[in-house]
């Protein structure tokens, strides 16, 4: 059997967004737009990238990089990611163009009326419009304007429009690389929730494992979009982050078989990384559910065990962040099973 070949890497907006203004900029400077450029991430790595639109005018220049995320299921894959750079005073500034959002909740590392473009991909393209000026001999006074075209429509699939981000997609990226299947991405988004509920002053939250939990916890408490949580499997990656910045009033909401594990101990609630102890769930019912397939089997068995798992779940996260916390126990249809409250 042969083996499984590794998934392979992609390249995020912002990697996107300083090829192109690597390229936009020595149109910019000596009318020829190149077919393809190298740029410098963060680390070190040096990646080449294809330059797939490239156009001169008056004044400006523009270039464009298709995003290859690898085989990370990325929502941005095959973007689109334009810049236009023309001469402009005051050394290097940003404008958000097309499909790129605008940020209008404080939390974020972006003050609020600035593009969406975060401080380390800002930090790549003013690197590469200062080695070009050296190159060239020029000055490294530009506009850049990054833009993504169908980036407000895709910008729907994603955290943004809960996060305060108006108008489109952000350019993003710590390292230029977009790992398959990284869980860091969405730990880093649940955080950003977060910070944006705090700043907002925003004193109750709530982490949810799905769509179907968060719909209920949401008309549950009368909760606004951005003081729901994303939390999907990563309990404890919010959790700790909560630990470390609180909100006063926390829920969890979540399918009891997902809610079990949590109320077990685990705060990875993937099925590959945890499970259901079903030996403890017949201690806390007090008959045998060793023989059930399913959590749902069991509470539908034992109609008082979603109570015991809301009960022992709030004393998980209880154990782990100081705030008022609520439990919220739900089926697959949305029907509440338990609310642990106190």
């Amino acid at each position: 059997m042969s083996a499984t070949p590794p998934l392979r890497r992609g390249w995020t907006t912002g990697a996107c967004a300083t090829a192109a203004t690597r390229a936009a900029v020595e149109g910019l400077w000596t009318g020829h737009i190149p077919d393809a450029v190298t740029i410098r991430l963060p680390r070190g790595e040096t990646p080449s990238f294809s330059i797939t639109e490239a156009t001169l005018g008056v004044g400006w220049a523009e270039a464009a990089v298709v995003k290859d995320a690898g085989d990370d299921p990325d929502v941005t894959h095959g973007a689109t990611i334009r810049v236009r750079v023309r001469a402009a005073p005051g050394g290097v500034t940003f404008r958000a163009g097309d499909g790129v959002g605008h940020v209008t909740k404080p939390g974020l590392p972006i003050a609020v009326g600035e593009p969406a473009i975060n401080p380390v991909p800002r930090a790549m393209m003013d690197e590469a419009v200062a080695e070009a000026a050296a190159l060239f001999a020029r000055t490294p006074d530009v506009e850049i304007t990054v833009s993504i075209p169908g980036g407000a429509a895709i910008a729907e699939k994603t955290w943004n429009p809960r996060l305060g981000i108006a108008g489109g997609l952000s350019i993003l990226g710590t390292t230029g690389i977009v790992r398959p299947f990284s869980c860091a991405a969405w730990i880093a988004s649940i955080h950003r929730g977060i910070d944006v509920a705090r700043a907002d002053g925003l004193t109750h939250v709530a982490g949810c494992t799905g769509a179907t939990s968060e719909r209920v916890v949401q008309s549950l408490h009368g909760l606004p979009d951005h003081a729901m949580l994303d939390m999907g499997d990563f309990a404890g990656g919010m959790l700790k982050y909560l630990a470390r910045h609180p909100i006063d009033r926390v829920t969890v909401g979540g399918g009891v078989g997902k809610l079990a594990k949590l109320a077990q101990g685990a705060v990875d609630l993937h099925s590959a990384r945890s499970q259901v102890d079903f030996a403890r769930l017949s201690d806390w019912a007090g008959q045998d559910l060793t023989d059930c397939n399913t959590t749902l089997e069991a509470a539908t068995r034992v109609p008082d065990l979603p109570a015991r798992i809301a009960s022992e779940a709030r004393v998980r996260v209880l154990g782990m962040i100081d705030a008022e916390v609520d439990i919220v126990v739900i089926d697959r249809a949305g029907t509440v099973l338990a609310h642990a409250t106190a």
